[in-house]
């Protein structure tokens, strides 16, 4: 498995994370996992509702002492 491909997207505010995740995964191959680091409290109900709509696999997500950390694998 290769290095995840890192989106930093600390400081933004919903729904920036996850539209800048939408735009990263279009440019993953299938297989490829993204590692979004986000800040913004609501993003981890904001990346699980995406991962459900869009079919993506949540593989993981963690607080980080305020910093929240999520890799998403790319399905399809």
């Amino acid at each position: 498995m290769s290095a995840p491909v890192v989106l930093d997207a600390k400081g933004l505010k919903c729904p920036l994370p996850v539209l800048k995740a939408r735009k990263a995964m279009r440019e993953l191959p299938a297989g490829g996992v993204l590692r979004v680091i986000a800040t913004d409290p609501g993003a981890a109900k904001d990346f699980e509702h995406f991962c459900k709509t869009t079919g993506h696999r949540l593989l993981a997500a963690r607080d980080d002492a305020g910093t929240l950390v999520f890799d998403i694998e790319k399905v399809g």
